[in-house]
């Protein structure tokens, strides 16, 4: 059995705080020291198959009056059979992800704020229903606005639902958005500081899903409880220096209640 870090209540709450940032000597970080950024996206294979995402100049998307998407704005667990169409999808990572503007190697603008303009997560999609779109497990490389395929996976709904502690809606979406964190990203501008801002971080991504959804039909549930090794293992990645952070499976929604 695994050993389970002793983590008291006061030392999770000193975690809430940002009294960390007052114990950082930020003349020791990697930004300080010269040392070059980490990439901002990670690289892809020369023969890896990569789709192009249509972009906001020729997708298909209904417009959105914004105080009715918040205001209708709720957690789905069930999904009808439709698929999601490939300007949805592109537009739902966009909306996440999405890059405004590239300033320079260690800061890119993007629709969604991050701590430092670092941006620390990679977005992953277990597709099982989008047109056009094989099942499988694919990356968004949000310099490019495409995705890349990662690995195929013998029944996937079925991966994905024990990978979230049984949680079968997972497996029944069109769409599982993963997201992983890359905490170098981040630690090289704050060190010991960047805990809590990643966290904070990973919450304006998942809103933001939760409004666009509204925009298509489609609905989200945020998932924070899941297998942590099953959830790495079924995108590939170390578990360490990258891991599954947070989860969303997103689909079509009834109109009927």
């Amino acid at each position: 059995m695994k050993r389970i870090p002793n983590i008291s209540t006061e030392s999770g709450r000193y975690f809430l705080t940002d009294r960390i940032r007052e114990e950082v000597d930020f003349r020791g970080t990697l930004q300080s020291r010269g040392v070059r950024p980490p990439p901002i996206q990670k690289p892809v294979s020369l023969d890896s198959t990569i789709i192009r995402l249509p972009d906001p100049e020729s997708w298909a998307v209904p417009q959105c009056e914004l105080q009715s998407a918040i205001a209708n704005r709720e957690s789905h667990r069930r999904f009808t059979a439709d698929s999601l169409s490939l300007d949805e999808l592109a537009f739902l990572l966009w909306s996440t992800q999405g890059v405004r503007e590239e300033l320079h190697e260690a800061a890119v603008l993007r629709t969604v704020p991050s701590a430092g303009c670092r941006h620390p997560f990679e977005t992953y999609l277990a597709i099982n229903r989008v047109e056009g779109i094989e099942s499988g497990i694919y990356r968004y490389l949000p310099l490019d606005h495409s995705i890349v395929l990662e690995r195929d996976i013998n029944n996937l709904p079925a991966y994905l639902t024990a990978a979230t502690h049984g949680q079968s809606f997972a497996g029944q979406a069109a769409v599982t958005f993963i997201w992983t964190v890359i905490p170098t990203r981040t630690e090289w501008r704050y060190a010991e500081a960047s805990y809590k801002v990643i966290a904070l971080d990973a919450g304006h991504v998942c809103q933001n899903l939760y409004l666009a959804c509204e925009a298509i039909g489609a609905g989200t549930c945020a998932i924070a409880a899941y297998n942590q090794t099953l959830a790495d293992d079924l995108l590939g990645v170390d578990g360490v220096d990258e891991f599954v952070i947070y989860m969303a499976p997103v689909g079509k929604v009834s109109k009927i209640r």
